[in-house]
């Protein structure tokens, strides 16, 4: 029983199974919300338990764990005893700080991974910069969900569709679109943006003029600003 998945029931103490079997919670079990992790995997290893997830749409939430109610309140008292030591004190600052150094890494690995997909002219070189470090700032943070934190692709992959994402939000219509309730019709439509994203993308690639209403420069530079002039070449 230990790691079989369970949805919520009907009632507050019962929970139905994979075929949708509606069963009761045994006696003296009790429901562990989610939320901290460390008492969540020492319950789950101390005996049976419940996981009990709930799908919404295409996402599934977790809500929680049933378990024998002495065995969480044994496993809560144990963990928060941890937590009250120095030495537990000290690794979780170790460990923040090791985080943050892979973050700080993974920030600047991923920056420059857009900025390489990019691959601007270096007439718009300062816009490429200034466009992956907005990107880069709203894709990277942990806990963001966004395609950046996946590590299923390349980081190469996780940059292109970084910056795909950005533009169809930042430089076209798409939040305000009324999109039609129909099978596939919001992958079409941002299938179409995101063509459109790849022609837009070329001309700063080529070094080609842009008009001064281009709606990249003013996603990055703002709705005040001068369209840098071509160079010699």
């Amino acid at each position: 029983m230990s790691d079989l998945g369970y949805s919520p029931g009907p009632s507050e103490r019962t929970v139905r199974d994979a075929g949708g079997k509606v069963i009761d919670v045994p006696v003296g079990w009790e429901l562990l919300p989610p939320g901290d992790a460390m008492i969540t995997r020492r319950v789950k290893a101390a005996g049976d338990h419940w996981v009990v997830t709930e799908k919404r749409g295409r996402r599934v939430f977790s809500q929680g764990i049933w378990a024998d109610g002495q065995t969480i309140a044994k496993v809560r008292a144990g963990v928060e005893a941890e937590r009250s030591t120095d030495a537990y004190a000290k690794k979780r600052e170790a460990d923040a700080k090791r985080r943050e150094i892979v973050q700080e890494q993974y920030v600047e690995d991923f920056t420059g991974a857009v900025l390489a997909f990019l691959n601007f002219h270096s007439q718009y070189s300062t816009i490429a910069i200034k466009m992956a470090q907005a990107i880069s700032d709203h894709a990277t943070p942990v806990g963001s969900g966004t395609v950046a934190r996946t590590k299923r692709i390349p980081v190469e992959q996780r940059a292109e569709s970084a910056v795909i994402a950005w533009m169809r939000h930042q430089t076209t219509g798409y939040d305000s679109m009324v999109i039609a309730r129909v099978k596939g019709k919001r992958r079409e439509v941002r299938r179409m943006l995101a063509a459109r994203s790849k022609e837009l993308l070329a001309k700063y690639r080529a070094g080609s003029q842009v008009p001064q209403d281009c709606p990249l420069l003013k996603a990055v530079l703002g709705p005040v600003f001068v369209v840098p002039p071509l160079g010699g070449n």
